[in-house]
């Protein structure tokens, strides 16, 4: 059985409306939770965006539900650009005063979420919940004063390169996961003990430190100046520049050291132009 345009409209306009619900409830719901647990959107634009969808959806299903004049449709028309204009504005002035820094995973399961104050340049690392919502976690120690650069070393790590105010690069590192049974804390570094490698890199992890191997020079990592982010990765601050080690999605966690390493690591140099990550193979271990 066929169904002519004025059905078909119907139908649509019905799923516009409960379209248009649905952002109303997202709304509200989200101020409730704003005010009482201090709970933002990954990226404050979300906000907006929802606002106009909402008023686009209401006003096409009031069109398409209900017989009304031109005159009537115009108003309503005049009012929907009317209010995404005012939200467009509200958006702008929104981003003069605090920069979003957000990026998506592979998979889509995890969202990494900065938010960065314009004027100090002070920046908030957002921890994501529920997919559209986060909570501020840390404040990162230095300013960001230039250029920054997002990289997934893994479906669940992420790491934030910057520019700081006294013109050094630093890294922040963002980790969604466990290799393990999620019940325990372990440190990286012991976890990699032993020596890894690619072409024309090596690294060795060992009671000094890890030594990092590239195109022939080594530049040791003692382990003073390593910092670990989570369970997943680490972060090596040397003369020659920020590394970052990450456990890949297929490595396995072991209780007994004398046990090989299963899996591969990540290495990754931190940088603003174009740097890939390494991957990594076991050469020998424990």
């Amino acid at each position: 059985m066929k169904l002519n345009n004025r059905t078909g409209f119907r139908i649509f306009g019905w799923v516009l409306f409960l379209c248009a619900v649905g952002f109303f409830c997202v709304q509200m719901g989200y101020l409730l939770v704003h005010e009482r647990y201090n709970v933002e959107y990954v990226d404050n634009r979300l906000f907006y965006l929802i606002n106009s969808l909402w008023a686009m959806c209401l006003a096409l299903s009031i069109l398409l539900l209900l017989k009304v004049s031109k005159k009537i449709m115009i108003t309503i028309f005049a009012v929907m650009f009317l209010f995404i204009v005012g939200n467009g504005i509200l958006l702008v002035g929104d981003n003069k005063e605090t920069k979003n820094i957000t990026s998506l995973s592979s998979d889509w399961k995890h969202v990494l979420s900065m938010k960065q104050d314009v004027e100090t340049g002070q920046t908030t690392y957002y921890r994501s919940y529920y997919g559209i919502l986060a909570r501020p976690k840390e404040v990162l120690p230095n300013e960001v004063a230039g250029d920054v650069s997002v990289e997934w070393l893994a479906n669940d790590v992420a790491t934030f390169t910057y520019e700081a105010t006294d013109d050094s690069v630093q890294q922040f590192i963002a980790t969604y996961g466990d290799r393990g049974d999620g019940g325990s804390y372990y440190y990286v570094g012991a976890q990699i003990q032993g020596q890894w490698q690619a072409e024309n890199v090596q690294i060795v992890s060992n009671t000094e430190g890890i030594p990092i191997k590239e195109n022939g020079e080594t530049e040791l990592f003692p382990w003073e100046n390593i910092e670990q982010f989570g369970t997943l990765a680490i972060s090596l601050k040397g003369n020659n520049g920020v590394w970052s080690i990450a456990l890949n999605e297929n490595f396995e966690i072991h209780a007994d050291p004398s046990k090989p390493t299963d899996g591969n690591i990540t290495l990754y140099k931190a940088s603003l132009q174009n740097s890939e990550p390494i991957l990594l193979d076991p050469k020998t271990n424990r």
